[in-house]
C-alpha cells in the first residue's frame, strides 16, 4: 500500500526550505514606469553553479495529472536552482524533499503542496523535487534555469511508493 502524502498551502514559510515561492502576494512592491507599474521586486533567486552555466529562459507545457498521483521517483538541479512560473493560471503540485544522509531524498519527510495558478515556485539547487504535475488541465509555463553543457539533473527512483491523494494535511 502506498504511502498518503496529504497536500499543504503553498506559503513562503512553509516553502522556504526548499526555495522561493513566486507570487505578488506577501511581497513588497515599488511603482516603475511613471507610476503605472508595480514591481514585485527580488521574489526568487537564481542560482547558477559551474564554469559552463548560465541563466536561461524557457517555456514548458505540462500534460493534465489528476488525483491520486502517484509519487515513484524525485529529481533534482545541483547545479542552479529552477523556476516554474504559470502563464494560464493553471494550478500545479509540487512534491518535494530534503536530502537525506545518503544523498538521496529524505523520503520521511517528503512533502506536496498545492500552487494556485497565481503562484510559481523556484527550486534551489539541489533540492528533491517530482516534475511538473500540471493539475487537472494542461498548462503552460516560463522555466528559469541553468543552461549549459556540464549535466544538471539527478533523477532517484524512491525504496516506497508514495500517493497524493488531493486531500489536506490542515483544514485548507
Amino acid at each position: 500500500m502506498p504511502n498518503l502524502i496529504k497536500l499543504e498551502r503553498l506559503t513562503k514559510a512553509k516553502f522556504a526550505p526548499f526555495g522561493d515561492v513566486i507570487a505578488m502576494e506577501d511581497n513588497d512592491w515599488f511603482p516603475i514606469n511613471n507610476g503605472t507599474t508595480r514591481r514585485y521586486h527580488h521574489v526568487g533567486k537564481v542560482q547558477i553553479r559551474g564554469d559552463d552555466g548560465q541563466a536561461g529562459i524557457s517555456l514548458a507545457r505540462g500534460g493534465a495529472f489528476h488525483f491520486p498521483i502517484s509519487v515513484s521517483m524525485l529529481e533534482r538541479h545541483p547545479l542552479g536552482s529552477q523556476a516554474w512560473i504559470p502563464t494560464g493560471n493553471t494550478p500545479f503540485i509540487v512534491v518535494v524533499a530534503p536530502n537525506g544522509n545518503d544523498d538521496r531524498p529524505d523520503e520521511s519527510n517528503i512533502r506536496a503542496f498545492y500552487a494556485e495558478g497565481h503562484q510559481g515556485v523556484n527550486y534551489h539547487a539541489g533540492t528533491w523535487h517530482h516534475p511538473l504535475l500540471t493539475l487537472a488541465q494542461q498548462g503552460d509555463f516560463i522555466v528559469v534555469d541553468r543552461i549549459g553543457t556540464t549535466p544538471n539533473c539527478d533523477e532517484c527512483d524512491l525504496h516506497q511508493q508514495f500517493v497524493v491523494d488531493g486531500s489536506y494535511a490542515d483544514d485548507h
